[in-house]
């Protein structure tokens, strides 16, 4: 009987692990994480120390907590439309898995940790923990007011290479701010390309976003001209960086994933838009951040 009581309470807590990881999609941090990884590499790039790896772990849970704060308090905020979406009916608020107060204690907990963990990393990090954790945050709402959510979305995200690069170094510069713009600009537009799917949703509900406005062959435009800003910065990056031959393989994989979700999602065929949201851009942070770390390691 205790073992059986044992086994049925690690299944419980399993279950309710995975319910947690499933609200704050945590497959999805594959997106910043890797450009996280390249502000921690590369400023080691530019100053003359070893990495720290306790460093580097508080960087990582940096990450990890803002992210699970910013996704949960998302999820809190948009409960209410998530339950009248066919295509989010499923999630564990609506379906009565999290209780919208388990959610906001998850979050409430998540942002503490972030912002006490800055606290060890520096005092600049520390102090601007707030700003990082009101951008993330505030994005929860922008919908109801703006239909450039999609850029707020790219900023949050586009923290995460400057915000590793300043636990480092404690100041700021222009190569990170420049990936972060690549950041920026990437995010926001295979963001509008993964709204098409709430596009009449979101124009019955009232909800503010560039497909809603101006419909998927505009909103399509729109997010290539975003994606061709961040090519360009990559490029840019390149060449004011002095990076060796690894940067540019990695900057033109990059691209070319950058360019092939434009081909997959089309505006009379939106079918492959989870293919080109989920797997196009994790691959193409990952693949991205790889060549960079390489470059960055064997630079002479």
């Amino acid at each position: 009987m205790p073992t059986f009581i044992a086994l049925n309470n690690f299944a419980s807590m399993f279950f309710k692990v995975k319910n947690y990881l499933s609200l704050v999609k945590f497959s999805h941090t594959i997106f910043a994480m890797p450009f996280a990884l390249i502000g921690y590499f590369l400023a080691y790039y530019r100053l003359p120390l070893n990495p720290d790896w306790w460093l580097f772990l508080k960087v990582v849970l940096c990450m990890v907590f803002a992210r699970n704060a910013a996704m949960s308090f998302n999820r809190l905020v948009d409960r209410h439309f998530d339950k009248l979406n066919p295509r989010t009916s499923g999630r564990e608020i609506p379906r009565g898995v999290i209780s919208p107060k388990s959610a906001m204690l998850f979050s409430i907990v998540n942002s503490v940790l972030f912002i006490l963990t800055t606290y060890f990393i520096n005092l600049l990090v520390f102090y601007l923990s707030p700003v990082a954790l009101g951008v993330i945050l505030f994005y929860s709402y922008t919908k109801r007011f703006t239909m450039f959510s999609h850029l707020v979305l790219g900023l949050g995200l586009s923290l995460a290479p400057i915000g590793a690069y300043l636990a480092v170094t404690g100041s700021f510069a222009l190569i990170p701010i420049l990936y972060s713009v690549v950041v920026l600009f990437w995010v926001a537009g295979f963001d509008i390309i993964y709204a098409l799917q709430d596009e009449e949703f979101d124009r019955n509900s009232r909800l503010q976003s560039i497909p809603a406005a101006v419909g998927a062959r505009g909103a399509l435009a729109i997010a290539l001209v975003l994606h061709f800003v961040s090519a360009t910065v990559v490029v840019a990056i390149g060449m004011l960086a002095g990076f060796n031959f690894y940067y540019w393989i990695g900057a033109f994989l990059f691209v070319a994933l950058m360019i092939y979700q434009h081909y997959l999602v089309r505006p009379t065929d939106i079918s492959k838009v989870n293919m080109a949201f989920a797997t196009t851009n994790g691959l193409a942070s990952v693949v991205f951040a790889i060549f960079n770390i390489i470059s960055i390691l064997t630079a002479t």
